[in-house]
């Protein structure tokens, strides 16, 4: 017999005892249940349908194949209950799944019979939306603007494209020097007669050649406000006359002001551009430039009357000038002073014209007192430079213009600012010169 603590030294043998059911002595808790349950699931399994291996998915260890399941194919059972005709969720993937069964959803199920008055905005019916177009409205093309004719130009253009051609000069000189005669005279009679006939005068010249200019300007479709600015020219004279030049920044900033009310109560429409700025730029040549006469024998401008003789030396300057010009020029004029502007106009003309100018400058001036032989010749000098330039001026803008002259209201020479074109130079140069020289 082996000891107590040999028996705990005792190695497993790795057998199990049997114990049998029937043994009375061994009772399994339970056993009689387990058995019938499994002997109910061997029965269940039997009547179950069979799954086919191919349609089982791959298990998990499985290398992927690529492939994605797809759950579209699907009819709606036929039914009295409306919420059987909803789809049941499906699988999209491709654009043909998502377009499948959309026809199959009715939106007005969702919708109840009556309409509840409390109730909230996002709780409606199908029949209070109005029905939508499904083509979109199309709107009808808005008209082209139509912009009135214009007379600026691109750079790339031709200014002078569609203008009227100069035509060729028709003056005689026996007309030409009659009617110059004539005019002096009737400039001079005047002169005599004081500073406010004088002043009457150069403010009917002013006016008259205004006109002349923007008709010259409505010729090539330019829109003017020829009333306005034969106004504004003449009042400007007046009010140069009574106050001086202080109030040329008023009269010009009232023209401007004027001018955009004018255009903007406009029937139809203008280029403003082309009609406001010829209206400012015959304002500014004619209106500006000529009240300077105007200012010379004003009474609060030179003491003694003075201004009358200065104004007899402008206007004496201006017309040897012009005669000296012309009858050299016709003479022996050979060379264009500048064909592009004025081909009549010759260098040897210009010659001439200055010559004369001087010679009056220091034997006609200083019979008039208060003139000198100095002062007349240096103004006889300034005459001979700015007169010539303001022949020049009027011909660039009659050349812009298309235009041989300004009117016919002068047999001869044209219109009245044909002949008035180099004073708008010499009136203004003559009243800066008596300052600057300090000859008043």
């Amino acid at each position: 017999m082996q000891s107590d603590d040999e028996s705990f030294v005792d190695e497993p043998t790795g057998q199990f005892p049997v114990v049998s059911s029937n043994d009375p002595r061994v009772t399994i808790t339970g056993a009689n249940i387990a058995a019938d349950i499994a002997a109910d699931a061997a029965d269940s399994f039997e009547d179950a349908p069979q799954v086919d291996p191919t349609t089982l998915l791959p298990h998990w260890t499985d290398a992927p194949t690529g492939q994605v399941p797809i759950v579209v194919a699907r009819e709606a059972a036929l039914s009295d209950d409306p919420w059987a005709a909803i789809p049941a969720p499906a699988w999209r993937e491709g654009e043909a799944d998502w377009v499948a069964h959309e026809d199959q959803f009715d939106a007005s199920i969702l919708a109840g019979e009556e309409k509840v008055d409390d109730a909230r905005p996002w709780e409606f019916t199908l029949g209070e939306i109005s029905e939508v177009d499904e083509e979109p409205t199309v709107e009808a093309p808005r008209p082209a603007p139509v912009r009135a004719s214009r007379t600026r130009h691109r750079a790339s253009a031709n200014p002078l494209a569609g203008r009227a051609v100069r035509q060729s000069s028709t003056n005689s000189i026996s007309r030409a020097t009659l009617t110059g005669v004539l005019l002096a005279a009737l400039v001079f009679a005047v002169f005599f007669a004081g500073p406010l006939p004088m002043t009457v005068l150069i403010l009917v010249a002013l006016s008259f050649a205004s006109a002349e200019a923007f008709a010259g300007f409505r010729s090539v479709g330019a829109h003017p406000a020829t009333i306005l600015g034969i106004v504004a020219v003449a009042t400007l004279g007046i009010a140069v006359y009574n106050k001086g030049l202080i109030v040329v920044g008023a009269v010009s900033v009232l023209l401007v002001i004027f001018g955009f009310i004018w255009y903007a109560s406009a029937q139809r429409k203008i280029d403003v551009l082309d009609g406001l700025g010829a209206t400012i730029f015959v304002y500014v040549w004619i209106g500006i430039l000529g009240s300077y006469g105007i200012l010379l024998i004003a009474p609060h401008t030179f003491a003694h009357r003075h201004g009358m003789a200065y104004l007899f030396g402008v206007l004496a300057l201006t017309i040897c000038n012009d005669v000296g010009a012309l009858f050299v020029g016709r003479w022996i004029g050979t060379r264009p002073l500048n064909a592009a502007l004025s081909p009549n106009k010759t260098m040897q003309g210009t010659i001439g014209g200055t010559v004369i100018t001087l010679l009056a400058g220091v034997v006609l001036l200083p019979r008039v007192h208060p003139w000198t032989v100095t002062h007349g010749l240096e103004a006889a000098v300034a005459m001979a430079i700015v007169v010539p330039l303001g022949d020049l001026f009027e011909s660039m803008v009659k050349r812009t213009l298309g235009l041989k002259d300004f009117g016919r209201l002068l047999p001869g020479h044209g219109g009245l600012l044909d002949r008035v074109d180099g004073l708008l130079f010499a009136l203004p140069t003559m009243y800066y010169l008596l300052h600057v020289l300090k000859l008043s």
